[in-house]
């Protein structure tokens, strides 16, 4: 594939057709993940119709993809991803070297999955690797002792994959990002929930960055060791990485509230009725106050009268 059909995956102007995803797939002849990876790649060009919905890609860039050179051989080759064992025989070396050159963060994985045992399963883009074999700089990393800088560091349990491929997973979601609100949420996916409420403090703004939240295709069952495990690759956990989240999730906040609110229910009439409250419950008071005074009244005169009564009762039986 020529270097002009690899563009970044930015937003074009809405065609009057557009296909989804798996339509567009089948146009391209490529199988689901392979399509992901062309349009994580900026192999292909999509566009998002509102906020946090669905992306399309236009019938344009369909014609645009088909009709580039050496197409669909070359597209596919372009988004082959590779396991280790795969990897290693491209760059002509030990399974055990590029697992190292991996965990050391010299090879970054392009995606994971988990086998049946539930085992971590990274891939990496062949395109990639023979580019990395290639370059004459990394010779030496390919063949000889590993650097003894980096092999203390493995020694420490080093394993930089996960950071990696969250790193490269953020860049391309960033990249599709026509939204404030949905920048701020691209980094809040790899926080902890404690981190974004920490930092996303109103609970309307926090509500509203969880429902944009990227969402993985494909979801295992709330808290089992599967999805577990997913969590916990797909969460920053080094302590560079979490500041430097936790900071562009704050500077995002600040330019999305410049933009616009987050959306809040409508306000209810409350203030109305309390206004009126009080009016009724003053004429009613007023009310009862007028009756109490009357009452009062009527004590006051008649209870004067019994005393004036007896008085003259006892004159009369003295007389």
């Amino acid at each position: 594939m020529t270097s002009d059909t690899i563009t970044s995956s930015t937003a074009v102007a809405p065609a009057q057709q557009s296909l989804a995803p798996s339509r567009a797939a089948g146009e391209l002849g490529l199988k689901r993940g392979e399509f992901e990876l062309a349009v994580m790649l900026g192999r292909v060009r999509t566009v998002g119709e509102a906020v946090g919905g669905q992306r399309r890609v236009p019938q344009e860039e369909i014609d645009r993809v088909r009709g580039s050179e050496g197409f669909p051989e070359a597209l596919r080759e372009s988004v082959r991803a590779v396991g280790t064992t795969e990897g290693a025989a491209l760059m002509e070396i030990t399974t055990t070297r590029f697992t190292r050159l991996a965990r050391a963060g010299v090879l970054t994985p392009v995606k994971f999955y988990l086998n049946r045992y539930r085992a971590v399963v990274w891939l990496y883009l062949a395109e990639e690797l023979r580019q990395f074999a290639g370059t004459e700089g990394n010779a030496r990393l390919l063949t000889g002792r590993t650097p003894e800088p980096m092999r203390a560091r493995l020694a420490e349990g080093q394993d930089l994959r996960a950071r990696n491929w969250r790193g490269r997973h953020t860049g391309f979601l960033l990249s599709q990002c026509e939204d404030p609100w949905e920048r701020a949420a691209v980094m809040a996916s790899q926080l902890d929930p404690v981190q974004i409420a920490e930092i996303v403090r109103d609970p309307y703004e926090r509500a509203y960055v969880n429902r944009l939240r990227p969402v993985p295709r494909k979801q295992s069952a709330p808290d089992s060791p599967a999805a577990l495990i997913v969590e916990r690759i797909t969460t920053a956990d080094d302590p560079d990485e979490i500041r430097w989240l936790r900071s562009s999730l704050l500077i995002g906040l600040i330019q999305a509230r410049g933009q616009r609110p987050a959306p809040r229910p409508a306000p209810r009439p409350v203030a109305q009725a309390a206004n009126r409250r009080p009016a009724s419950a003053t004429r009613h008071g007023k009310v009862a106050e007028a009756a109490e005074a009357a009452e009062a009244a009527e004590e006051v005169t008649t209870v004067p009268d019994e005393p004036r009564g007896l008085r003259e009762w006892l004159r009369r039986r003295r007389a």
